[in-house]
């Protein structure tokens, strides 16, 4: 499936699945759409996170098509399922947001860290949820976030057991693609960032951790929706966790 193909099929409501695993070597990008009061604080909190909020576009005021990561791709309906969220509460999950929209939303497209996951597969290490067909591991952490006017909070990160020989290569492979997540920022240990069972995810599926595997925690693009329940905007629109923006833009290019 091509990335037009998925943007086309998710906008006739024919594509409802974590995004994971599909469109293989294309750009995903997580979503925060915003009204413009808040989008210059947003903007500032991510240049302030850039791992886990590491900018990719950002779409309008006034319109509401990409034209860096895909041409002409509309984000009121071209991800599979959004969130709308209202006074910091997730209000709707919804398939396409066009009812929804304003003049006023500043739409920002953030890396994903699926975008890498096609380098780490080439190399030999095995994705549990990409096998198993199930959305990735999300937590929230107690790892403290740079503030920047109502935008404050911890961030979010995703797992992913790695088999203790390919450990270091995962980090080595990640840390050329700074644009989606890059290198870990955790490895091991979960208790020390505040997670007390792997079982028991915040986003997303759990999968099994196996004896001779390490969990291994990247930066998640999930976190803008653990800040917005701390800011308790009144409108704001994400992407649903694991159901990201396809883009036309190769994963090669966001290499460094």
């Amino acid at each position: 499936m091509t990335p037009v193909e998925l943007r086309k099929l998710s906008a006739e409501g024919k594509f409802d699945k974590p995004t994971s695993g599909y469109c293989e070597g294309y750009v995903q990008a997580n979503l925060v759409a915003l009204p413009e009061i808040y989008a210059a604080d947003f903007e500032r909190f991510c240049r302030a996170n850039p791992k886990p909020c590491p900018l990719l576009e950002i779409v309008g005021p006034g319109t509401t098509k990409t034209s860096k990561l895909a041409s002409e791709a509309d984000l009121l309906n071209t991800l599979p399922r959004y969130r709308v969220w209202i006074d910091g509460k997730n209000r709707h999950e919804v398939h396409e947001i066009s009812r929804f929209y304003r003049p006023d939303l500043v739409f920002f497209l953030l890396g994903c860290s699926f975008s890498f996951e096609d380098a780490l597969v080439k190399e030999g290490i095995s994705l549990r949820h990409v096998d198993h067909e199930k959305n990735v591991s999300m937590y929230r952490t107690n790892i403290p976030l740079e503030a920047a006017g109502p935008f404050h909070g911890e961030m979010v990160v995703s797992m992913r057991p790695i088999h203790c020989t390919k450990v270091a290569l995962s980090c080595i492979i990640t840390s050329r693609y700074p644009g989606v997540h890059g290198e870990p920022v955790h490895i091991g240990y979960p208790e020390m960032i505040g997670i007390r069972n792997l079982a028991q995810i915040d986003y997303g599926d759990a999968v099994e951790v196996k004896k001779e595997e390490i969990p291994v925690f990247w930066a998640c693009g999930v976190t803008p929706q653990n800040v917005l329940i701390n800011a308790k905007l009144p409108f704001a629109v994400t992407h649903a966790p694991g159901y990201m923006f396809v883009g036309d833009q190769k994963n090669e290019d966001f290499v460094v």
